[in-house]
């Protein structure tokens, strides 16, 4: 069985999650937080999360463990048979990304944990993410999921980083850069699969834990 390795607050966690419950993937989810113990590092050598084992040995990094998914387990496929569709779908998830969410990820600090984010950092990322949420706008369908009429593997991602996108731009400049898009519905639409519902569920009960766990000893 498939272990699923991480915590239950994080979106690339989530986005694995989302893949191995819409592929109907026997898993179990194993509590790691992210750190240096040698355990850790052991499996994912930067110390990350998710990451999951299997009976070959351990995958880091959540697109190589849906694209591992996709292939071991190919039943209830998450990409078109089509070559350039299954490519398009792949350029959603890295605009997704390395274009979107890696933006905004200097934001969380300040928007989400209390922390401190500087001027100079909040004007680059409102350049950036300005100019990338434009063209991510170009290539995205919501009709109604985000690459086209059926769930798709973007859609593991599209789910968990956009609403973070959304309240982190919020949170720092008083307005949502994806106002433009269909989010509100999108996200909607996503919350009546059963996947999302045991997502978000296990996400609320697991921030408390977080919490807990960041706290000062």
């Amino acid at each position: 069985m498939i272990k699923l390795c991480g915590f239950a607050v994080s979106n690339y966690y989530n986005k694995v999650k989302l893949a191995l419950i819409e592929k109907e993937i026997a898993f179990e989810e194993v509590l790691v937080w992210t750190g240096n113990s040698p355990e850790l590092l052991a499996h994912s050598p930067l110390g990350k999360i998710p990451y999951i084992q299997t009976e070959h040995g351990s995958l880091c990094e959540s697109q190589v463990i849906l694209d591992y998914l996709e292939e071991q387990f190919p039943a209830r496929s998450l990409l078109p048979k089509d070559a350039y569709a299954a490519a398009k779908n792949r350029e959603l998830l890295v605009f997704l990304e390395l274009h979107l969410e890696l933006v905004a990820r200097d934001l969380y600090a300040e928007a989400f944990f209390g922390g401190t984010v500087s001027d100079d950092v909040k004007q680059k990322v409102e350049k950036r993410l300005s100019k990338n949420i434009s063209a991510f706008s170009q290539l995205a369908k919501f009709s109604p999921y985000v690459a086209g009429e059926v769930f798709s593997m973007a859609d593991c991602a599209a789910a968990v980083h956009l609403p973070l996108i959304s309240m982190a731009t919020k949170a720092i400049y008083g307005r949502d850069f994806l106002a433009d898009l269909p989010l509100k519905d999108y996200v909607a639409l996503m919350a009546e699969r059963p996947s999302m519902q045991r997502v978000n569920a296990d996400k609320k009960e697991n921030f408390a834990l977080m919490m807990q766990h960041l706290k000062p000893a």
